[in-house]
Order: structure tokens, then sequence, then C-alpha cells
């Protein structure tokens, strides 16, 4: 793909992360990411290609092994001219978030990773006049600890998601806390699904998004405080669900758009686009866990109408929540139990810091890194291979953790649904459609002692200024169901 001899006006700002910034050409399926950099510290040419060839081989050697070759789009490195590349950062620099303006695009060594456009079904090709609609959602960990390693009794009961929103309200991060909760989203439960799909929809904060022919209608810009206008949803939304009735204006018509796209996102969730099995990654027992969090609003809900027995459906093998929360619950031992296996490595570090290499902490990230995450075993020997083994698969559950999916819905005729295409229906229409995940970048083994640190700030808080505050008979009625499982059996 001749990329660089594309006019720079032709591709627009699409995104950015911590580590990267992401442009869509406007007329092809095609984003370019370029790394970023704090002013002052950039990186060499070969330093920046080891760093996106690690993102690429990451994805194709290892989270494709946990997700299955149809979800994973790995993409692959081009080399641009730097002319090209500088004209593109003026151009799109104005339209960034002034919270992202802290690190510089790479503008030096001209090479970017080249990914196909999610936002736009992926399956098949799609006549040029067809609208497209796009939900991002980024779920977050869907299940409780079920380690021993725990010391606080509350995240056994309380999922990391919603106590961590206590404390994003008190530091000004978000004006509200959201009602959705994970392990909501992921019981397989459609009752429960649909609650968290709409108070995600309620309160987005960055955990979800929706555009239409790629640009975004819906969800944060950045991290300021999210209007959440239906209404205008609704009008967005209105062509794609009811095409030719006349359903009029006003609060009755933008429920039932928002009930038919809660309805077409939960069937996509629990599709199965990816016939092959990912892997050879063993089941994480997990029967010690629970399916449920005393924190959610939709359980507060059940407990308020004098319901306390909680379903909870499971997820298909095959469908990508499933392979999602596997992935998640490589998290064996929380990071409680896991930072002192850390603390053992970087003490190995210390003593042999030649070895790094050899561990292959910093990659390369082949077939033989991935070989070595397939031990599930926690007895713990004493040796740095057990404690890296940890280490590595705990990496692996964060980057599960913090992935985003992406559903591409497109309108199609009855006659033009083959068998070749996944199709949902709708009360009015049908969509071919396609379920991607992205945001796979493998979490910096550098992060882990912040993220041991903040574990302890989320914690402290919720006990000292939530738990303290509910009603303690809500916690004693919840006691009734205190053998409830996390579900992940055959169905």
């Amino acid at each position: 793909m001749e990329v660089g001899k594309m006019d720079e006006n032709e591709w627009k700002y699409h995104g950015e992360g911590n580590q990267s910034l992401v442009v869509s050409h406007c007329q092809r399926c095609v984003v370019l990411r370029f790394l970023k950099s704090p002013p002052n510290q950039n990186k060499t040419s070969e330093e920046i290609l080891h760093h996106l060839q690690n993102i690429v081989d990451f994805g194709k050697h290892v989270m494709k092994q946990f997700f299955g070759e149809n979800y994973v789009h790995h993409g692959e490195i081009i080399q641009l001219p730097l002319d090209f590349v500088r004209q593109l950062c003026l151009k799109i620099q104005p339209e960034r978030p002034e919270c992202r303006c802290d690190k510089d695009m790479d503008t030096l060594s001209g090479f970017a990773m080249c990914l196909p456009n999610l936002t736009r079904p992926q399956s098949h090709c799609l006549a040029e006049h067809r609208p497209i609609l796009c939900i991002e959602i980024k779920p977050k960990c869907g299940f409780i600890p079920f380690s021993s390693h725990v010391s606080q009794e509350i995240k056994h009961k309380v999922c990391r998601y919603c106590m961590h929103q206590h404390l994003k309200v008190a530091n000004g991060k978000w004006k509200r806390p959201s009602k959705y909760c994970p392990l909501d989203l992921f019981s397989g439960n459609k009752q429960r699904m649909h609650f968290a799909l709409k108070s995600l929809l309620q309160e987005a904060q960055n955990n979800l998004k929706i555009f239409k022919n790629g640009e975004l209608i819906y969800g944060c810009k950045d991290d300021q405080d999210c209007v959440s206008d239906w209404n205008e949803l609704a009008r967005h939304l209105k062509p794609f669900f009811f095409p030719s009735n006349g359903l009029v204006s006003g609060p009755h018509c933008t429920r039932t758009i928002v009930k038919e796209l809660i309805q077409v996102i939960t069937m996509t969730l629990l599709s199965s686009t990816d016939t092959c099995r990912a892997g050879d990654m063993k089941t994480v027992p997990i029967s010690q866990g629970r399916s449920y969090c005393e924190a959610s609003a939709f359980n507060k809900e059940l407990v308020r109408n004098g319901k306390h027995k909680l379903e909870s459906s499971g997820l298909p093998r095959g469908c990508l929540l499933y392979k999602t929360l596997q992935a998640q619950m490589l998290d064996m031992l929380d990071i409680e139990g896991l930072y002192p296996l850390y603390s053992r490595v970087e003490q190995y570090l210390e003593e042999f810091p030649e070895e790094r290499s050899t561990l292959q902490i910093d990659g390369p990230y082949n077939e033989a890194f991935y070989e070595k995450l397939l031990d599930l075993s926690t007895e713990d020997d004493g040796t740095v291979a057990f404690a890296l083994t940890k280490v590595q698969q705990y990496r692996i559950a964060m980057t599960a953790k913090d992935c985003s999916i992406m559903i591409a819905l497109s309108p199609c005729l009855q006659d033009e649904c083959s068998e070749q295409r996944s199709v949902v229906l709708a009360s009015k229409s049908r969509f071919t459609f396609s379920v991607s995940v992205l945001d796979l970048d493998l979490k910096p083994y550098e992060s882990i002692p912040h993220q041991y640190k903040l574990d302890g700030e989320i914690v402290n808080y919720y006990l000292k200024n939530v738990q303290a505050k509910d009603d303690p008979v809500v916690s004693n009625l919840f006691k009734e169901n205190e053998d409830c499982t996390l579900v992940l059996h055959k169905v």
C-alpha cells in the first residue's frame, strides 16, 4: 500500500492512548498508528522499529492464540516519507485533546503500523454507500479475585471496577460514578447484560464509544464530563433500526431505539465468529470465585425487590467475552500474591542484569514466549522460573482487562445475507457484523509496582469512604448466596 503518496489531507485524527496516536483514511479502510514520546525523549529509529515489531509480534504470536484468528488484527509495519509524516502531524495537532498533548507524535523515524479500520466490518466488502455503525466497549475486569493471597475480604465481594469508580470521582476524573459493573456484562445472563449496557450508555466515561461512518457520535472524547444525550443518539440510530416505518420522535421513540441497540450489541457479544479453538490454553479453574459483585446496581435492585438469588447463564465458549475473561483470569494470584514474585525476579535481575534478554521480559514475543504461559500451576517452588511465569501471565491478564471490543454493523437486505456473513436481526432490520478486539499491547513489566500501590489505594478508599456508609442490612442479605461461583462451563 502506497500510504506515503497519499495527500495528508485525506487522513484524519482518529484517537490516541498513552503510547500511540492513530489516524484513519477518509476513503480507505485503514488506520496508521504512530508511537508517541514525551518532549526531549525521542527514541532512535531503530528503537521505534523494535518497539513496533514487538507490538506486531505480540499480537500475532500471543494474543491471537488467546482470542482466535478472526478477532485479532495485528497489522504490519510500514515506512513513510518523513515529509508526509510531518505534514500529517501539523494537520492533526489542533484536533488532539489538550490533555494528550504532553507527548509528541514520532515524526523522525518514519515507521508506523498499518492496521484495518475496525470501525468497519472486517469479514466482507461493503458497497460504498452503505452506512456503518460501530460500538467500542472497554469491558474491564470481569471477575472477582479468588486468590487466597487477598488480604482484604472486600475484594472477594466487590469488583475492582466498582471500587475504583469512587476513587476516580474523588480525584476529579469523573463527576459521577457509573452504574456499570463488568460482572454483569460477563455473566452471560441477558437481563444483566442489558442492564450493564444501559448503564454504559448512561455514563459512558471512556468505556463506550459509538461511531457512525467512522465519526464519533457518542462517548467521551477525553477525560472530561460526558453528556449522555439519548435523543441525539436516537436521531443518529433511527435510520439503522427503523429505516422505513413512521416511528415518531419523543421519549418513547428514544427508549425503543436504545433498547434495539442494546439487544443487538448483546447478541453480537454472545455470538461466535471464530470457529477455530484459540490456542492450547486450558480453562483457568475458578470454582472459588463468585459470579456477582455486591456493589452492582443490578444486584442491589434485586435485593430491594426481595430477590436474593442471582441467575448466571454463563458465556458461550466461542464468544469474544468468554475468551477475554479466560485471558483476564491468568491473574490467578491477584496483585497481592504476584508482587512478591515480581520482587523475586527483580532481585535476580539486580544480581544478573545480563539475564533480562534471556528471560524475554522485553521480548521477543514469539511462540516460545507463548508456550511458557501455558503452565497454570500455582504451587510456588521458590524458583525464578515460576515467579517469571506468573509475572508474564499477570501482564497478559492486565492487557486483557484493558482491551477494547469493536462491534461493526452495517444494514443488509435479506437477499444480501449469505452464509459466509455474520448476521444479527433487529425488530425491523438486519445487520452484517464483525467483532474485533484491539488495544492489545502487552502491559509494561515496570508497571507492576504502580498496580500494587494503586490496588491498595482503591481498596483503602472504598473501605474508608464507601463501605462504612453502606446499609449493613444489604450486606447481610447477600450472605444467603455466599456459595455463588463464577460459571464458565460449556453450554
